[in-house]
């Protein structure tokens, strides 16, 4: 009779002996190393973020309040000027002609003459008058006061960081002086003192070119994705036009200012700083990223929808416009946003073009010189008097809410209308 052998000591498997089980551990050491210096470096990214927007914050907050004085007013005998003069068109013209810019400072003088009289106010503070005046014309009849802006070191030294001898002026003024909105700072454009410099010739010089911009880049960049796509044979002439649009879209922007500058002004001879110069620059610039965002969202489409379209008799130029194209609009439309935002953004191809002028009024037509915000930006921060420290964190924190804005359109398209496909 066999007897069955006896059974062997159990051996340890391979992961049980003690160097795999090293090797375990190191492994383990090293996914961990490499979570905390993921998070390390995600933590870093957002303290930097949070650094950036705070600084900007604190600085630009100031900037979009303006100091005021309580200044009393008797214009009875000094500016004389007809009702029908301020009920017309001419009537600006009618109250700087009556001498009211030297009342003003009469005035100015008259109630605070050991302060500084007519040096506490700021360059545009005839203006205000000159404003409350068109409201209602009893101002130059009935003694009133009005609030007007100071000047720029009165200004710092109420908000806290002016020189000594400004904040001895402010702390005599006391009561009269009072902080509020700076709405001029929303509807005006750049000037010379920081009182009077606003955003919005700045802010529509941008809307003017962004849209000369889109109706140029959009069109033929969503074109020329499709035709890439769907029509283009696959050859070595596509395979260069596809290299070259990816070239193209890794070219630093100043390139493109160059281009612009050699092209419209040196051979069009357009006008120059024009929102229509800065738009047809940016246009360039912005092209390839639709064209290739278009071409990653048409892509996406599925072929059996193409197929489904032919088999149902669709034409093929039917089957793009009518089933391909709507399908994929979502993406290139959030494509075109991130790229427009991203011209938005752009300094340096503007001004290779000339649009760093000092525009003192918003531009009315797309041929007028303009600038646009982070230009303004620019010289502002290049400007050598303290109280354009603040218009610039200001104004750059009027370009973050515009960029944000847009990038949060185009999440929403893509999050609304994306179509995903299993």
């Amino acid at each position: 009779m066999n007897r069955r052998a006896a059974p062997s000591p159990r051996q340890p498997t391979d992961w049980q002996t003690p160097e795999m089980q090293r090797r375990i551990r190191r492994r383990y050491a090293a996914e961990r190393r490499f979570r905390l210096m993921g998070a390390a470096a995600v933590f870093a990214s957002a303290a930097f973020l949070v650094y950036l927007l705070a600084t900007m914050i604190v600085q630009g907050a100031s900037g979009f309040t303006e100091t005021r004085l309580a200044l009393p007013l008797d214009l009875r005998t000094r500016v004389v000027v007809s009702p029908a003069q301020l009920s017309g068109t001419t009537a600006d013209l009618a109250l700087a002609g009556a001498g009211l810019e030297n009342a003003v400072d009469a005035a100015a003088d008259r109630a605070y003459p050991t302060q500084g009289g007519a040096t506490l106010l700021s360059d545009g503070a005839w203006l205000r008058v000159r404003d409350a005046i068109k409201r209602d014309p009893q101002v130059l009849a009935t003694p009133t006061t009005i609030d007007v802006p100071v000047a720029t070191g009165i200004d710092m030294a109420y908000k806290g960081v002016g020189t000594q001898e400004s904040e001895a002026v402010v702390a005599a003024l006391g009561a009269h002086l009072s902080r509020g909105l700076n709405v001029s700072f929303f509807t005006g454009a750049d000037a010379t003192d920081p009182t009077r410099a606003g955003i919005w010739g700045a802010l529509k010089g941008s809307l003017l070119t962004m849209i000369v911009t889109l109706a140029l880049a959009f069109p033929i960049g969503v074109l020329s994705a499709l035709y890439l796509e769907e029509y283009a044979p696959r050859n070595r002439w596509t395979d260069l036009i596809e290299v070259s649009i990816n070239n193209l879209a890794a070219v630093p922007s100043i390139i493109f200012g160059l281009l612009g500058l050699a092209v419209f002004l040196g051979t069009f001879h357009m006008p120059r700083s024009g929102a229509v110069v800065g738009g047809l620059t940016l246009a360039l610039m912005t092209m390839p990223v639709i064209v290739i965002a278009g071409r990653n969202a048409i892509t996406a489409v599925p072929p059996s929808i193409r197929d489904a379209a032919r088999a149902l008799g669709a034409s093929p130029i039917q089957v793009v416009f009518h089933h391909v194209l709507p399908l994929a609009l979502p993406g290139i439309l959030t494509g075109t946003i991130i790229g427009m935002a991203r011209a938005l953004g752009e300094t340096a191809p503007l001004l290779m073009i000339g649009m760093r002028a000092f525009i003192a009024a918003p531009p009315g037509r797309l041929t007028d010189p303009a600038t646009v915000l982070p230009v303004q930006i620019f010289l502002w921060s290049d400007d050598v008097q303290t109280g354009f420290v603040e218009k610039t964190s200001a104004a750059i924190i009027v370009l973050l809410v515009v960029l944000l804005t847009m990038n949060g359109l185009a999440i929403y398209l893509r999050n609304r209308f994306e179509t995903r496909w299993k």
